[in-house]
């Protein structure tokens, strides 16, 4: 081995000037997550030259009930250690049931033991959790009262609407879809989001919750049901977006995905 290549072991390799590196914890069947947020990324990517990379650990998950969500919750430190080896700039919980399962505020403590971890492998970073992005998204919005779209089976519904409300925002209205096979869940298609929102009970929402969970597909249904309706929509996955973005110091400026990506938040 020559000195060249000792070299290269021990002194870290410099980021690219004008990059950033995303790390997310999935699920192992998560297909979704590793599509939207790069499209989104994508798109603030070609309006302002940033570039992002995304650099994933999984942690198994197959069925979306209570026994599994909590087993994955026991992997997040381990998972937070595998991804920050590629020294990623912020780190995204993204499993929003998972740390909901956990009760009321569980984000808090999820996201601060994956910094932890993180930061105990040499490798600090911002943290971020689906969880914990859609109710702070939802307060800053001003949302006080919500209708939200799920896939879950209905108990499921039910404790992410009362963690929601634990937030101090009220659910009106909830659908449940009731698919617990994880990579079914992934399978929906959006297109049918916009008839299912024009379903809903919205009178007096400030906003839409089209997807309250990063696995179901919304991402080409929201600015659709924005428009249509005349209230913010958000899903896990922009309300994550919106907060990794905050992490970087970034303003958004995703078309077509929403208001709450297109730079209108924050208000200066």
């Amino acid at each position: 081995m020559t000195e060249t290549d000792l070299n290269c072991e021990i002194i870290p390799v410099p980021k690219i000037v004008g990059s950033s590196r995303i790390g997310l914890i999935v699920p192992s069947s998560n297909t979704t997550m590793e599509t939207e947020l790069p499209e989104l990324f994508r798109l603030q990517s070609e309006t302002t030259g940033h570039r992002y990379t995304f650099h994933s650990a999984r942690a198994s998950l197959k069925n979306v009930n209570r026994e599994e969500l909590l087993a994955m919750v026991g992997k997040a430190g381990d998972c937070a250690v595998a991804v920050s080896d590629a020294d990623v700039d912020v780190i995204a919980y993204a499993c929003l049931v998972a740390v909901m399962a956990q009760g009321a505020g569980a984000h808090e403590g999820s996201e601060a033991a994956i910094a932890a971890a993180a930061a105990g492998n040499g490798h600090p970073a911002a943290v971020t959790s689906s969880a914990g992005a859609l109710v702070r998204t939802l307060v800053e919005l001003g949302a006080r009262r919500v209708a939200i779209v799920t896939p879950y089976m209905k108990p499921l519904t039910r404790m992410v609407s009362d963690y929601i409300e634990g937030a101090g925002i009220t659910v009106i209205d909830s659908v449940s879809l009731e698919v617990d096979d994880n990579l079914a869940v992934g399978c929906l298609d959006p297109q049918n989001l916009p008839a299912i929102a024009r379903g809903l009970k919205r009178e007096g929402a400030d906003a839409i919750v089209l997807s309250a969970c990063v696995q179901m597909p919304s991402l080409a249904a929201v600015q659709q049901v924005e428009d249509e309706l005349g209230i913010p929509v958000v899903t896990a996955a922009t309300a994550t977006a919106y907060e990794i973005f905050k992490a970087l110091g970034h303003r958004p400026a995703v078309a077509g995905a929403g208001s709450l990506l297109s730079g209108t938040y924050p208000r200066d």
